[in-house]
C-alpha cells in the first residue's frame, strides 16, 4: 500500500510518500508564500527524490478541514485532479485528527487547533488506547474560553498543538487550571507523515471515497459569506 498525503489547511504546506510501514519522503513548508505557489512544486521534488511514479499509488490522502478556506480548497482540488487523473481513491482525514496522530500512542488528552479568529479555535479532543485513536471530542468550532472550560472540566493531563495553541498560548495559560503541556515546534504543526498514517487506518476500515465525490470539511461559513449574509439581511430590513 503507497499514500500520498498531503495537507494545505493550515499555515504550514505539506506533502508526504508513504509505503509498507515506511516514510518515503516528506517535504513541509511553512512560510510566507502561498500554498499554491508551494505544494505542487513540493510534491514534484519529493516524488523525484524517490524516484516515484505516482501511477503506482494506491490512493491519495488529503486533510480535508476544517481550517483555512483558501488552504482546504486548494489541498483538496489539488487532490481531487491526481485522484481523477491516475484513477485513485481519496481518503479524507479530518484536520484535527492528523494532527492528534502527531501523539501517536499518548494516553493522556491531546488537544489540537487551528486558529480560527475572533479568539475561537477549531479544535477536537482525543486520546490514544491501545495504539488506537480514540475520539472523545469530535471536531468543531469553540471559543477559546470555552475549550478552556471543558479541559478544565476533564481535569487530566493535556497536550495542546496546532497553531491555534501558540497563537492563544497566554490566554490558554491564563485559564487552563487542568495540567497542560504545549507541544515544541517540530511536533506543533501539521505534517503530512500524520495524515498518511491516519489514512491507513481509515483505509483498513473501508473509508475511502471517489475524488469526485471529495468534498472539504468548513465547519463554519466564510468571512465573506458572513458579510454577504449581513449585507442580505441588512437590505431586508431596509425594505
Amino acid at each position: 500500500m503507497k499514500i500520498l498525503a498531503l495537507d494545505s489547511s493550515g499555515m504550514a504546506a505539506t506533502v508526504a510518500i508513504a509505503g509498507d510501514d515506511r516514510l518515503l519522503a516528506e517535504f513541509t513548508v511553512n512560510y510566507k508564500k502561498t500554498h499554491s505557489q508551494t505544494l505542487l512544486p513540493m510534491l514534484s521534488q519529493a516524488a523525484d527524490m524517490i524516484e516515484l511514479d505516482l501511477k503506482t499509488i494506491d490512493a491519495v490522502a488529503v486533510a480535508g478541514g476544517p481550517g483555512s478556506f483558501t488552504g482546504l480548497r486548494i489541498g483538496s482540488a489539488t487532490a481531487k485532479g491526481i485522484g481523477l487523473a491516475l484513477e485513485k481513491p481519496l481518503v479524507h482525514v479530518p484536520t484535527l485528527e492528523a494532527l492528534a496522530w502527531n501523539f501517536w500512542g499518548c494516553q493522556d488528552l491531546i488537544c489540537p487547533m487551528m486558529d480560527a479568529r475572533r479568539e475561537e479555535v477549531y479544535c477536537g479532543i482525543y486520546t490514544f488506547e491501545e495504539g488506537r485513536l480514540r475520539v472523545i471530542a469530535d471536531q468543531e468550532a469553540l471559543p477559546v474560553r470555552k475549550l478552556a472550560e471543558r479541559l478544565n472540566a476533564m481535569g487530566k493531563k493535556v497536550i495542546l498543538l496546532g497553531d491555534g495553541s501558540k497563537v492563544h498560548e497566554a490566554l490558554l495559560r491564563e485559564l487552563l487550571t487542568a495540567p497542560a503541556l504545549f507541544a515544541p515546534a517540530h511536533l506543533r504543526e501539521q505534517r503530512a507523515s500524520s495524515v498518511a498514517a491516519c489514512a491507513m487506518e481509515y483505509i483498513r476500515a473501508g473509508k475511502t471515497e471517489s475524488a469526485a465525490d471529495h468534498r472539504p470539511t468548513y465547519l463554519r461559513v466564510s468571512q465573506a459569506e458572513r458579510e454577504r449574509a449581513l449585507r442580505e439581511q441588512a437590505k431586508k430590513e431596509k425594505e
